[in-house]
C-alpha cells in the first residue's frame, strides 16, 4: 500500500503508475530503467523520442511561450462569459426583460454552447491537430466581439453569444491537453496552475474592468474593447502557437531493446521542420481515427472513475465560483450595500488577489507533493497523489460558502462577504489543479476527450446555476442557498476518499476490461 493507495492484485503498474525517481526499486524482469532519459534524478514520463519535432524535446522557452500565450488567450475567452455580469440590471432594463432571462441567455447559454461544441472541436483536434482550431476560434471570437459592439437588439445579442460560445470551445478545452503534449508528469501541475490562474483572472478581472466600462460608457463597449484585445492574440497564436500534437513513436519504458533502437534510428534521421512549415494551419489528417467515433468517445468516458471524479469535482468548484459571482450582483446592488456596476466589479479584486496567490501555490504543491510522495514510495508515482490537494480545497470552500451566506443574510459590513468570497476563491485553484492533473496522469491519451466530458459537465451545471440561482435565492434567502451549496460540495469532496484509496484498482480494472480496451483501441 502506497500512502493509502491500495495495490492492485492483477497489475503491478496499471496505466498512470510510473517510476519518476531514480531511487525506485519498482522493476521487474522485463523492465530496465538504466537507459531511460532523466532530468536530474527524475525519470522523464512519458519518455521523449529522439525526434527534433517531438514537442517534449522543444526548448523550455518555446514551451513556456506557447503555454503563456494559450493560457492568456483562454483567460480572455473565459472572461467573455461573466464580463457582462455587472451590467445585468442595465441590460434587463434596456431590453425590458427579466434579470433571470439575461443571466440565462447571455451567460448560461454561452457556457452551454461551449460545452456542446467541445465534442466536435476535440474530435477534430485529435484528427487534424489543435493549431487550426486555435486560429479559427480566435478569429471568430474577434468577429463576434465586433458584432456585440454594434448589436441593437436582445435577440441579436443572444444569437451572438451562441456563436461566441461555439467559437470559445477550443480555447477553453484544448489547452489542458496541450500541457500533456509538451510537458512531463512532474511538470504538469505547475503549468495547469498557470492556466488556472489566467482562467480565474479572466473571470474576476474581466468583471472588475467591465464594471467600470459598463457604468462609464456602455455594456456594448465591453465587446468593442474585447475585440481590440483579440487582435494581438490572433497574431500571437498564428506566429507562436505551432502544432503540439505528435503521433510519432515514443519509447514505451519497457525493455524492448530491439524495437527501441529501431525507433531511435528512424527518428534520428527525421528532418527538423522549418519555421515556415510549422506555420502551416492545415496539415491534413494526422490520425486515421473516425471523426464521429471521436465525437462520441467523451460520452462513455464518464464511466472511467478518474474522469467521473474529475468532471464532478472540477465542475462543482468552477460553477460555484461563477454562481457566487452572479448572485453577488443581486446581493450587492440591493440594500444595505446598493453598489453600482463599477463598485460591484471592484468587489472581485480581493478574489483576484487570492487567485493570483493560490494558483501558483496549488501548481507548485501538486508537483512538489507528487515528487516527494514518489520519492518516499521507492520512486513510484501514483496519479492519486495529486488528490491530496483536495484537503485544503474542501476546508476552504466550506468556510467560504457558509460564511458568505450568513454574512449577506445578516447584512454584515461589506468586508465580511468579501472575506468569505476570497476564502472560497482560494479553494478553487487547489481543487482545479488536483482534478485536472489527476485525469491527465491517469488517461493522457484520452486527455482531449476527457476534458470534453469535464467541460460539458461544467457547462450543464453553469447553465442550470445561472438560470435558477437568482430565483432560488429570492425564495429562500442567501443563508439557505449557500448552506445547501456547502453541503452539496462536501458530498462531492467526499468522493475524493474512494477515488484516492481505490484509484489504482480502478485504473487496473479499466485497462483490463473489454470496455477499456475497446476505448483505447
Amino acid at each position: 500500500m502506497s500512502f493509502g493507495v491500495l495495490e492492485d492484485k492483477h497489475l503491478a503498474a496499471p496505466p498512470g503508475t510510473s517510476i519518476i525517481n531514480t531511487s525506485g526499486s519498482f522493476e521487474d524482469e522485463k523492465t530496465d530503467s538504466s537507459y531511460l532519459k532523466r532530468d536530474g534524478e527524475i525519470i522523464l514520463q512519458p519518455q521523449p523520442s529522439d525526434s527534433p519535432n517531438d514537442p517534449l524535446n522543444w526548448s523550455p522557452i518555446r514551451k513556456e511561450c506557447i503555454m503563456v500565450l494559450l493560457a492568456f488567450s483562454s483567460g480572455v475567452t473565459t472572461a467573455l462569459g461573466p464580463m457582462v455580469t455587472p451590467g445585468l440590471p442595465l441590460i434587463a432594463m434596456k431590453y425590458n426583460v427579466s434579470i433571470g432571462m439575461v443571466s440565462s441567455l447571455i451567460i448560461g447559454f454561452l457556457a452551454f454552447w461551449i460545452g456542446f461544441t467541445t465534442f466536435f472541436s476535440a474530435a477534430g483536434a485529435n484528427i487534424y491537430g489543435k493549431r487550426p482550431f486555435f486560429i479559427i476560434s480566435t478569429f471568430v471570437l474577434l468577429a463576434t466581439n465586433i458584432w456585440g459592439y454594434f448589436t441593437k437588439s436582445f435577440v441579436s445579442l443572444a444569437v451572438m453569444r451562441v456563436v461566441q460560445g461555439i467559437a470559445s470551445a477550443p480555447l477553453e478545452t484544448l489547452v489542458t491537453s496541450t500541457v500533456s503534449d509538451m510537458y512531463f508528469v512532474h511538470q504538469r501541475g505547475t503549468r495547469i496552475s498557470i492556466w488556472g490562474c489566467f482562467l480565474a483572472s479572466g473571470v474576476l478581472l474581466g468583471q472588475t474592468i467591465s464594471g467600470v466600462i459598463i457604468e462609464k460608457v456602455s455594456f456594448e463597449a465591453t465587446f468593442g474593447i474585447s475585440a481590440l484585445i483579440f487582435i494581438p492574440i490572433l497574431f500571437g497564436i498564428y506566429f507562436f502557437v505551432v502544432e503540439t500534437t505528435y503521433y510519432g513513436a515514443r519509447p514505451t519504458g519497457k525493455k524492448l531493446a530491439g524495437v527501441e533502437k529501431h525507433i531511435s534510428v528512424m527518428e534520428h534521421d527525421e528532418q527538423k521542420e522549418s519555421y515556415a512549415q510549422q506555420l502551416r494551419i492545415f496539415r491534413g489528417r494526422m490520425s486515421q481515427e473516425s471523426f464521429w467515433k471521436n465525437v462520441w468517445k467523451p460520452v462513455p468516458l464518464i464511466a472511467y472513475p478518474a474522469v467521473l471524479f474529475s468532471s464532478v469535482a472540477y465542475s462543482c468548484f468552477f460553477t460555484a465560483l461563477l454562481t457566487i459571482s452572479v448572485l453577488s450582483v443581486s446581493v450587492f446592488s440591493a440594500p444595505p450595500y446598493t453598489l453600482g456596476p463599477a463598485q460591484i466589479g471592484l468587489t472581485n479584486l480581493p478574489l483576484l488577489t487570492v487567485g493570483l496567490i493560490g494558483s501558483p501555490l496549488a501548481g507548485w504543491s501538486a508537483d512538489a507533493i507528487a515528487k516527494l510522495m514518489a520519492r518516499r514510495n521507492n520512486g513510484v508515482f501514483e496519479p492519486e497523489f495529486r488528490l491530496t490537494l483536495m484537503i485544503p480545497a474542501t476546508i476552504l470552500a466550506t468556510i467560504g460558502f457558509l460564511g458568505f451566506g450568513i454574512s449577506v443574510q445578516g447584512g454584515y459590513p461589506l468586508v465580511w462577504p468579501l472575506v468569505f468570497m476570497s476564502i472560497h476563491a482560494f479553494s478553487v485553484p487547489f481543487a482545479s489543479t488536483a482534478s485536472l492533473t489527476y485525469v491527465i496522469d491517469c488517461h493522457p491519451r484520452d486527455a482531449n476527450q476527457a476534458f470534453v466530458t469535464i467541460n460539458f459537465t461544467k457547462a450543464v451545471l453553469t447553465f442550470a446555476a445561472t438560470t435558477f440561482a437568482n430565483g432560488w435565492m429570492a425564495q429562500v434567502g442567501p443563508a439557505s442557498v449557500f448552506t445547501a451549496i456547502a453541503l452539496i460540495n462536501l458530498g462531492v469532496c467526499a468522493l475524493t476518499i474512494p477515488a484516492y484509496v481505490f484509484g489504482k484498482r480502478f485504473r487496473s480494472y479499466v485497462s483490463r476490461s473489454s470496455f477499456g480496451q475497446k476505448m483505447s483501441g
